[in-house]
């Protein structure tokens, strides 16, 4: 099988391998576009078109025609039934940031984007938007929980939180922070810190939001956060043994 496809829910967990008990890697957002490698049992094995990223996903509701417009600019975005602000038509679904979508009707300051699913109009972008400020992306998802691959408002880990940056603005960054820390020259150490340096570890990823704060998912305290650098350098030293690896700009 080698077609593509996208994603239909709005967050498709994807496995290390094609087992219920498997770990998850990363997740899919709705829209998001897909090549499947293989069935195997419940499980497709599937190759993603944005980062190339390879894993399992449960057998779902798929699609193979989608032509995407717009992004979700908000942290989540509730699903609603009918167009009308009113808790007898909300759901409790909510489509997360940087999902694509495609308008199929505008009525009273919402979008249908499926037959009887409707998101608020202040809650997108058009899809080719870009947002060159990491800051308002990034700190969207404060306190947010931490969790190993995870992308989304529900939970989020360290390098998914700097890679959601690039693809919201459409371009690629890959998944794992052993990858990531790969993609450009930088540098070991720095005296004087800026906003958009980003900060590798082994394992572990930060951006700085400016020259005293930096922002990343925090296994240890199970969110995210802002954090003195210079402070957080240490205590990752001093706690996990771990020193900086590499220093980059966006």
């Amino acid at each position: 099988m080698g077609n593509s496809f996208f994603c239909k829910v709005p967050c498709l967990n994807i496995y290390e391998q094609a087992s219920r008990s498997s770990k998850i890697s990363s997740q899919l957002l709705y829209g998001e576009k897909f090549r499947i490698i293989k069935n195997k049992k419940n499980f497709y094995k599937i190759k993603t078109n944005f980062d190339n990223y390879i894993g399992y996903i449960r057998s779902s509701k798929l699609i193979d025609n989608f032509e995407a417009t717009h992004k979700v600019s908000a942290l989540k975005s509730r699903i609603f039934k009918k167009p009308y602000n009113s808790k007898k038509f909300e759901t409790k679904n909510y489509l997360p940031f940087s999902s694509n979508i495609e308008i199929i009707k505008k009525q009273n300051d919402y979008v249908m984007f499926e037959n009887n699913k409707w998101i608020k109009s202040k809650d997108i972008v058009k899809k080719i938007k870009v947002e060159k400020n990491i800051k308002r992306i990034l700190k969207l998802f404060l306190n947010c929980k931490y969790k190993w691959g995870g992308k989304t408002f529900e939970g989020i880990d360290c390098s998914a939180l700097l890679q959601i940056f690039y693809k919201y603005n459409n371009k690629f960054f890959p998944r794992d922070t052993k990858d990531q820390v790969k993609i450009k020259k930088g540098v070991n150490y720095k005296k004087l810190f800026k906003k958009g340096d980003i900060i590798f570890w082994k394992g572990h990823v930060a951006v700085c939001l400016n020259k005293r704060e930096l922002i990343h998912a925090y296994g240890p305290r199970k969110k995210v956060l802002i954090m003195p650098i210079i402070k957080t350098i240490k205590l990752i030293e001093k706690t996990a043994k771990l020193k900086v690896i590499k220093i980059i700009s966006i």
